[in-house]
Order: C-alpha cells, then structure tokens, then sequence
C-alpha cells in the first residue's frame, strides 16, 4: 500500500508506526542524534537520522525530512503534533514533493491556524465567538480601541502557533501597556511571527473541545472532550464527554464544530477548542487544531473509533466510512500526562535514564508511551512520558479505574508527575467535576506544602 515517514518523535511516534502497521504501510522514523535509541526507532521498518539533539537542526527542519523521505521511497508524511504538524509550508512542500500529507490542505492550515482568520471563519459559519479583535494587532495604538470595547480582563494571544506561548492576561490598563510587547517578543521567537489578537477573559470558564474528522466533503464529529485541568494553559488531565454539559448544549457545540469543519473543506482529524460558561450555558470558540491531539485517546475509548488509522485513510484518498449516526458514546474515559517533571521543584524537567517500569493492564486501561526499562529521557523536548487512558461505563467509574491503574504504574529513575494524578483523582472537586482552567492553579497554591516529594503527594 506505500510507505509512510513519521515526522516526529516519542509517543506519538509510536503511535503513528502501530497504527500504519496495522493498514499495511510500512513505516520510516526520522531521528535526531538523540533519539537513535528510541522505542519508535525500533518498532519502525527503517530509520534515517536527519540531525543534531536541537530540533531547529533535525524535526524542524523540513529539508532533511524531504530528502529522508526520497531517499527511503516514503509514500507519505505523518507529522504527528508539535514541531511541523500546522506548518502549512511543509504541508505544502510534501505535497509538492509528490507525498500524501496526512493532514489538511496547507491553504486550510493557513485559514485555520492563524487564529485572526480562523475567528472570522466561525463567524461567517454562525459559530459564536469570544469578544475581541477583528484582526490582528501590532501596536499598542491598534489595540486600545479593541480592549476600550471589551474591557477588562482582556487576554493578549498570539495570532500564529499554540501551545500556550505568546499568552498573556492583562486585568487594567497598566498591565496591558506592560505585557502587550512582552507577548509579541513571546511569539516572534516561538512562532516567527510577532502578530497578536485579543479577546474578551471569560471568567471561570471550562475548556472544551469537540473532536472532528473528514475527507474534504463530508464531516462528522466524534463528541467532546474536557480539558479543563491545566497548568500555565497546559493540559494535564482531559476527559470525554464533558461532566458539564447538557445534552442540547453538546448537541449545539458539536453541530458548530461540524458547520465550520465543513466550511472550510476539512479533511483529516482536527479539533475545534472552545470555552464553556457554566452560568450562562453559553459556548465560544476560540481556535482550531489541525492536527492529531495529544489527547486523542479518551475519544477513541468514548466512540471505539480508531483516530490515526482513520487519519491515515481519509488524507490517502478514501471517504468517510461512516455516517455521524454511526457514531455514539460510550461510558466515560479519563486522560492523564505522565512528564517527566518534578512537582517539588516547580515542575522542573527532569530527564535521565528509567531504571524500572512497571505498566498497568486489566480491563478498560491503556498506556501510550514512550518508555521502556533503561531508555534515556533526553533533555532537548518536550518532557512528556506517556499517557495513562481508563474507561468504564460512567465517571464514577472511570476515576476508580484510574485510581487502580495510577497504583500499579510504576516509573523510576526519573521524577513524574504520576503522584500529583494520584491526589487529583482523590479530589472532592475533581470527583464532582466542578472545574475550569483556572482550579488546578488554585488547588497547586493551596496545596503547595503538599508537593516536597512523590510520596508526600501521594499520601
């Protein structure tokens, strides 16, 4: 059926060659210097090193991935997250190249991914939206008028990229002349381009994102995920479906994400991100992932749905192989990342070697990871280990599973963050579902003297 190269690293790495595996693809990883002893760079049919530990010099750099991908007769290019996966130019320049690009369009990218133009197309889709900038703003002259309007809290986003970056929250006017350039500098180094949007803070709100896939034409979406428990704007802990919402309200959020979807022609998996006030029950979105999500799994658990393959087939020409009546939910399943970070220490990476690892099984449980007994965590990425999934018939359930299965993980010779979850799913709040992106931040501050080692968190 071809071959297919994995433009990224760790899990999803991993994750990317199972499922091409499963379709009949042969697989190719690409590997920085640093990654040459990696889980992905054995499981995968070929592996072809194409630079240096920093990523600017190896997964970044779309030229060598190119000339990786002639050189192996790659058929087609996965980029996972992160790195190149919403680089429309490297979208582009696959397809030039003659390669299937698992993923959108690069002009789709391009819409999507600036968060100006992506706002301007929900609108014209009927999608509510936060209050805010019409468009990009690059000066202090130019967004005075906009935050005259909204008022205060306002938050300054940079236009381009993700990931938090580039974010800050200005409470008066003060603060905003302040933090205003500090956010541009933030999103010209990360992303290259320094341009910013604002919009209207919604206080107390949840995080809740609905899960799309299509094939160009038609679209169907896969329910929602919440993603509420963040620390600095990132996810910890996600979950699906939403404990918040009532059914007329998933019905309505997960019919905008379908219109918008479609709007643009969508094709592949991507995720629609809103915000969710409790009080008023009303929802906006704010941007649009087109890529594969970190969290994926509790989608595929809630829905049986295998995402990547599904992604895989649709961005290599097939249609759609199900209608949105064939999709339903099923019970409840909980997401949590393992990094390696040290709760003490203010979440410090920490990389080295793992010494012991003991994975959990049983029914309803699942572990994409990285790891195996003696790799070497390196100090140059992202500090993500794995992800633990659990899904049972109903909430209640699914967080005593995870308890279950947080028990029996067993990671050492590097710090994680696998006690912090261990107190997270003992919490009467979380147990209640009574969240938004700002509790855990709280609940750390309150809770600080708690977090002076694993085993002090953990009882």
């Amino acid at each position: 059926m071809g071959k297919l190269l994995v433009a990224n690293r760790g899990e999803i790495a991993v994750r990317i060659i199972r499922a091409a595996r499963e379709l009949g693809l042969a697989t190719v990883q690409v590997h920085s210097t640093a990654d040459a002893g990696s889980l992905a760079v054995q499981l995968a049919d070929e592996a072809v090193e194409i630079g240096p530990p920093q990523a600017l010099k190896s997964y970044l750099k779309i030229e060598a991935i190119l000339e990786a991908a002639a050189a192996t007769g790659a058929t087609a290019v996965h980029p996972g997250y992160g790195f190149l996966a919403e680089n429309d130019r490297f979208a582009d320049a696959v397809e030039a190249a003659g390669l299937a690009w698992i993923g959108p369009a690069g002009a789709a990218i391009r819409l999507m991914g600036d968060k100006v133009s992506a706002r301007r197309a929900a609108q014209q889709a009927g999608v509510p939206t936060v209050p805010g900038s019409a468009g990009i703003v690059t000066s202090l002259a130019e967004a005075q008028p906009v935050v005259a309007e909204t008022g205060f809290p306002v938050m300054i986003k940079a236009a381009a990229g993700g990931g938090g970056r580039g974010i800050r929250i200005a409470r008066d006017g003060t603060e905003f002349e302040r933090l205003l350039p500090q956010a541009s500098a933030e999103a010209q180094a990360a992303f290259g381009d320094g341009g910013l949007y604002l919009e209207k803070v919604v206080e107390r709100a949840r995080h809740v994102e609905v899960q799309v896939l299509g094939d160009g034409e038609q679209v169907v979406h896969l329910f929602e995920r919440e993603c509420s428990i963040q620390r600095r704007r990132q996810k910890v802990w996600e979950e699906a479906p939403s404990p918040a919402l009532p059914p007329e309200v998933r019905k309505a959020l997960c019919s905008s994400a379908v219109a918008l979807a479609k709007a643009v022609r969508y094709r592949g998996a991507g995720t629609l991100e809103y915000l969710y006030d409790d009080a008023s029950r009303a929802f906006y979105f704010i941007e649009m992932n087109t890529r594969i999500q970190v969290e994926h799994p509790v989608t595929e658990m809630v829905t049986g749905i295998d995402l990547v393959r599904e992604q895989i087939r649709v961005c290599l020409g097939e249609r759609l192989r199900f209608a949105q009546a064939d999709i339903a939910l099923r019970g409840h399943a909980i997401e949590v990342r393992l990094n390696a970070e040290d709760p003490a220490r203010d979440f410090l990476p920490h990389p080295g070697t793992v010494t012991m690892l003991r994975v959990p099984g049983g029914p309803g449980t699942r572990f994409d990871t990285l790891l195996y007994q003696g790799c070497t965590i390196p100090p140059f990425y992202d500090s993500l280990l794995g992800k633990l999934i659990v899904h049972d018939e109903d909430r209640t359930a699914a967080i005593a599973r995870l308890e279950r299965a947080l028990g029996e993980l067993v990671i050492e010779g590097v710090p994680t963050t696998l006690a912090l979850h261990q107190a997270l799913a003992r919490d009467p709040e979380v147990r209640a579902g009574s969240l938004d992106t700002t509790w855990l931040e709280r609940w750390l501050e309150a809770n600080r003297n708690q977090l002076t080692g694993q085993e002090e968190v953990a009882g």
